[in-house]
């Protein structure tokens, strides 16, 4: 009998047959580790069944849209994005806690990202060499078991770093204010101080600040724009030598995520965990995710145990300047008062560690070891 067995600690799959190992291929899974969360972008683990075999006959490098195929991918094109290539493998959640595995699209599939085969990088599914994937597809049925085994070695080192004068000298939501209407800019700043100071909670100003801003396409535009020109001096070397030492960034903010992604971008850091903003088609606000758990106090810490469930780290370290990045304390390894830009006492006196620049990235950085 025919199984497939995939090692997340090892980032391979390994094919079995009368429970003797047939071939191994490595492989490249999710990058936010492991979850079943819809939209996680992270790989799930247990027992799965193979549901489907798309892409028989067809070219190496052909890529597929919704399961179809829609041309060649031409290396020479460039690598950007997580493309389907040359086969599909569908899986199907056998467990009460990946039952949702068809639903989430979980796949085995060749790659336009070839370069990264052997590191967790993917965007949940499991990723081969097109050469190898048209090799295990020929060798598999519909049926096939498939195991997918848990993370057990820690390896990543999460690095959350807070946006709003942490990473940028700006307050995003006070300077779409400013643009809104500079009768309210007063009244807006006064909430976002009173919620960062730990005064009033977080939950019951986010709404009421959004509902007088209703900042549209423009407005978010501009502040996109500040935030990339009042990039707090150093954080970029900063964030660049944290990269270098092995450390995963990942910006943690209560403001919008559409807006801070140009600054993200240009540090290099390609998770942005903040509030989603919804613009229509005629550039006019139309909400914003409510639900998101950085809109409410303690929103912070749901997001670092997520992302620690998935990824087993570690280290797991905090930096920020505001009351919603102290609270996450009790849930990392080290959380690190930010200074730089508005000193809070409240914050100063409780974390483990006070900065107010990042003038020395190579000290900083031991201290975070």
């Amino acid at each position: 009998m025919t199984r497939i067995e995939i090692s997340l600690d090892r980032q391979e799959l390994d094919l079995l047959q009368n429970d003797e190992l047939v071939r191994t291929y490595r492989i490249s899974s999710g990058e936010k580790g492991m979850g079943f969360k819809e939209g996680s972008f992270r790989t799930p683990t247990g027992r799965f069944a193979i549901a489907g075999k798309i892409g028989d006959g067809e070219p190496i490098h052909t890529r597929f849209n919704a399961r179809v195929p829609v041309g060649i991918w031409n290396p020479e094109d460039g690598n950007d994005g997580d493309l389907i290539l040359s086969r599909i493998l569908r899986l199907d959640g056998l467990d009460e806690e990946n039952a949702n595995t068809m639903e989430r699209y979980i796949y085995i599939h060749g790659t336009n990202r070839e370069d990264l085969i052997g590191i967790p990088s993917s965007h949940g599914c499991i990723r081969l060499a097109n050469a190898d994937m048209i090799e295990l597809f020929d060798k598999v049925a519909e049926g096939t078991e498939v195991i997918i085994q848990p993370l057990t070695v820690p390896k990543a080192k999460l690095l959350f770093v807070d946006c709003d004068s942490t990473l940028s000298a700006i307050e995003g939501i006070d300077e779409l204010a400013r643009l809104s209407n500079p009768a309210i800019f007063a009244e807006v700043v006064a909430l976002t101080h009173a919620a960062m100071n730990g005064d009033v909670p977080l939950h019951e100003v986010f709404g009421k600040r959004m509902e007088i801003i209703r900042p549209n396409k423009s407005m978010a535009d501009e502040v996109a724009r500040l935030y990339v020109e009042h990039i707090v001096p150093g954080a970029r070397e900063f964030i660049e030598m944290a990269q270098s030492k092995g450390w995963l960034p990942v910006i943690l903010s209560g403001g919008f995520e559409p807006l801070i992604r140009p600054l993200a971008d240009l540090l290099g850091i390609r998770y942005v965990e903040a509030v989603p903003l919804f613009i229509n088609e005629n550039g006019a606000y139309s909400g914003y995710g409510t639900d998101y758990p950085t809109t409410r106090n303690l929103g912070k810490n749901e997001i670092i145990n997520e992302w620690k469930r998935g990824t087993q780290p570690a280290r797991t370290v905090m930096i920020g300047d505001g009351i919603s990045d102290l609270e996450t304390r009790p849930d990392v390894d080290l959380m690190v008062g930010f200074g730089g830009v508005v000193a809070r006492e409240k914050v100063k006196l409780g974390a483990d560690v006070w900065w107010e620049n990042y003038s020395d990235s190579c000290k900083i950085l031991d201290v975070l070891e």
